[in-house]
């Protein structure tokens, strides 16, 4: 499994953002008043994935990867492996979303009330993917395994 490009990131973000903004170009007085909760709605799935980023870490930092008893099994690793990756993805294109419908609602804010009322969670929910796609990132670099040490000539 290689790890996720930043390339590939970047284009989720683009675009989103651009579909986004279509969309709230052409449909922005149908839809609903955006509330900061809608927008801090990830904020606690990159708070899990960065706990879980430094318990695999330390495990995997002292070996302490296996079957044994206390240790982390290696599917729990695979697992958080595919679970960072899906993040990065959801947290991307949150992030593109989130920046399309500031990107047309932030120049309106002073001529539409909904606009200025919807910008805090705009905010908040472009901080919010940006935040889930780097803790996604960081759990998935902490899943890497160790680089093994070369092997020593015989003597």
């Amino acid at each position: 499994m290689k790890p996720t490009r930043l390339l590939d990131l970047t284009a989720n973000v683009l675009l989103a953002a651009v579909v986004a903004w279509v969309a709230t170009r052409w449909a922005y007085s149908s839809f609903p008043s955006i509330s900061v909760i809608a927008g801090a709605s990830l904020y606690p799935v990159a708070a899990l994935e960065v706990v879980l980023a430094f318990l695999v870490r330390s495990r995997v930092q002292d070996q302490r990867v296996g079957d044994g008893p206390k240790d982390l099994h290696p599917i729990t690793v695979a697992r958080a492996v595919a679970l960072a990756k899906a993040s990065a993805q959801v947290g991307s294109l949150a992030a593109g979303v989130w920046l399309g419908f500031l990107v047309w609602v932030f120049p309106q804010r002073s001529t539409l009330r909904a606009a200025a009322a919807d910008t805090p969670g705009a905010i908040i929910g472009l901080v919010a993917g940006v935040l889930l796609v780097a803790a996604a990132l960081w759990l998935e670099h902490c899943c890497r395994a160790p680089i093994d040490p070369p092997d020593e000539p015989a003597t």
